[in-house]
């Protein structure tokens, strides 16, 4: 198999994905209330076997996954990449007692992971993170600390019943100075709260209040956690484009529809030229991000050197034709598609934050250059 074509067996999962999202997922939707983890939709990911396939495939069936969910159920897609983000850090760098705990109830949706990364002044920079991990007093050195500071914009939280924390272990080292840790959330000193986003999906922030945490909490090494939020990110970031891929096909076939029966001006919206030029470039740029996608999560499956680079390429490329034909799809519609409830205005709210979310445009365009550049210099 290439990076350019799936096989038939593949091809026959993501329709089989998108028709149980459609009967099995879909009428789950929102039974968490506005803002919360919708533990009834977990519930089901996880009766289905679609958890588990987190820590089972690889980096391209993830893809296919969460561009399946998402053309028929965003909310099922971003439930399980969070659960899938959370606990990867457990499954790659976890202790056997780590996993034993909680791999299995991730699982099966019972246990709600999260990725506690970003702060108020530490989103984009992740290397210039606040949140400390002094030692704890009477504790040998290297074996127990106390977290405090704060997270923000963290997905599920304040509802997770684990978090992967990220904590300056060593002052003044940037990068070279971060551990990370699991933290329960039934820690003393441990609060979050939720926050009011545009995103329909559950966000928060947590302060940590000398949070106790032992060796036995550290995921990989201390002092080498940015390893640990890096590798994790390299492995979601083309995930993220492959949701944002779906949300694109989505509102791709919604146009469709919708421009094949409208009738305006004497015809159907489809004969004029200036919409038909509209839907062809749409299919145009949802077709490249897909095939970007595709490759940047097999170069990850095959452990190519150039995975940061492509990884940051596939999703700035997939999360801004997302949202440039998500607004095409809402003008070719009309005001219909502003009316709340409406597919377009749903994947209208969607499809902003995840050009802001694990790596800005921005961002991924720094990588990109970065990248660039070294190789030129290791020539």
């Amino acid at each position: 198999m290439t990076a350019f074509s799936l096989d038939p067996a593949r091809l026959a999962w993501c329709a089989e994905l998108r028709e149980l999202a459609a009967r099995r997922l879909r009428p789950l939707a929102g039974k968490g209330g506005p803002g919360r983890v919708d533990r009834p939709l977990l519930a089901e990911l996880g009766s289905l076997g679609l958890l588990s396939r987190l820590f089972a495939s690889g980096a391209l069936d993830l893809c296919l996954m969460r561009e399946s969910l998402a053309r028929v159920c965003t909310e099922a897609e971003t439930a399980l990449a969070l659960q899938g983000l959370g606990a990867h850090p457990v499954h790659a760098h976890g202790t056997g007692a780590q996993r034993a705990r909680w791999l299995p109830r991730v699982a099966d949706g019972t246990a709600v992971a999260a990725f506690a990364l970003s702060e108020p002044g530490a989103g984009s920079d992740a290397a210039a993170l606040s949140l400390t991990a002094e030692p704890a007093a009477g504790a040998a050195p290297g074996r127990g600390w106390r977290l405090s500071g704060e997270k923000c914009w963290i997905s599920n939280a304040p509802d997770a019943d684990f978090y992967t924390v990220f904590a300056r272990t060593t002052p003044g080292a940037g990068a070279r100075g971060v551990t990370a840790f699991l933290v329960p959330a039934d820690r003393p000193g441990l609060t979050g709260s939720r926050l009011d986003m545009l995103s329909p999906h559950p966000i928060g922030a947590l302060a940590f209040d000398a949070v106790p945490v032992t060796a036995d909490d550290v995921l990989g090494e201390v002092d080498r956690g940015f390893r640990v939020a890096m590798g994790t990110l390299n492995l979601f970031r083309p995930s993220v484009g492959a949701f944002a891929v779906g949300m694109a096909q989505a509102a791709l076939d919604a146009t469709l529809a919708h421009t094949a029966r409208r009738d305006a001006f004497g015809g159907k919206l489809r004969d004029l030229q200036s919409v038909a030029h509209q839907v062809a470039e749409m299919a145009l740029r949802t077709e490249a991000a897909r095939l970007m996608v595709y490759a940047a999560a097999t170069a990850y499956d095959d452990g190519d050197a150039d995975v940061p680079r492509r990884a940051a390429m596939a999703k700035l490329l997939a999360t801004e034709t997302a949202q440039y034909v998500v607004d095409r799809a809402v003008q070719l519609h009309g005001a219909r598609a502003l009316q709340r409830g409406h597919l377009l205005e749903h994947l209208y709210r969607e499809v902003r934050a995840p050009r802001v979310y694990e790596g800005a445009s921005e961002v991924q365009r720094g990588i990109i250059a970065k990248e660039l550049y070294g190789n030129l210099e290791d020539r």
